[in-house]
């Protein structure tokens, strides 16, 4: 499903300065790492990424291209498909617990400055 920025806004507040993040951070990096667009799935060359954070098949989540992945969120990679994202920060914070924001590379590039943009006024 697309979300809107606002619907972002409010799913994440669970985020809201988990790592010293951002909540207006998270919902930019949301923005530009799937476009808000929680059935988003990136194929690369050996290795998938799935929904709204493009989490990694190798190393976070389990699908039949990557049976060995290390599945350290334990979870099967299309639970990072459907609308409920529990599941989906759940794994975020796992992955900030083990390698920090700079996962998402567009954290840094985009998300670090000028910030106003993302936030939501009606919540």
């Amino acid at each position: 499903e697309q979300l809107t920025k606002c619907e972002v806004f409010r799913e994440l507040k669970d985020l809201k300065g988990y790592g010293g993040v951002s909540l207006p951070e998270w919902v930019c990096t949301a923005f530009h790492t799937s476009g808000y667009d929680t059935q988003a799935i990136v194929q690369n060359n050996d290795s998938t990424e799935y929904g709204l954070f493009q989490i990694n098949n190798k190393i976070w989540c389990k699908d039949d291209q990557n049976p060995h992945s290390s599945n350290i969120c334990n979870i099967s990679c299309d639970k990072f498909l459907d609308d409920d994202l529990t599941d989906d920060i759940m794994c975020v914070k796992k992955i900030l617990d083990k390698v920090g924001i700079n996962y998402w590379l567009a954290h840094k590039a985009l998300c670090s400055e000028k910030l106003d943009q993302w936030l939501c006024e009606k919540l």
